[in-house]
């Protein structure tokens, strides 16, 4: 395996991480604008429990990753000319 086609399998990894990376920062986001919302339906936990927000970080960053890689793994397997026929 020489080093071009090293580097083209890891960025499968890489733009597979920045997607999931990306949904969180946005969800993340969101959930912070809607703190007064989220306040009125949790019960038992604050909206800024920070445990609860790493916890859902955790899950939906592994969901994600869960989903995403074995896709990406076969889809660096492929030689570049298999994959366009």
């Amino acid at each position: 395996t020489d080093l071009c086609s090293i580097a083209q399998r890891t960025d499968f990894f890489h733009g597979l991480l920045g997607v999931v990376t990306a949904g969180l920062v946005v969800g993340g986001a969101v959930s912070a604008a809607a703190y007064r919302l989220m306040g009125s339906l949790l019960v038992g936990v604050t909206p800024a429990d920070p445990a609860s927000f790493a916890a859902a970080v955790l899950v939906v960053f592994s969901a994600g990753a869960a989903a995403g890689v074995p896709p990406a793994v076969r889809a660096a397997r492929l030689d570049p000319a298999e994959g366009v026929r």
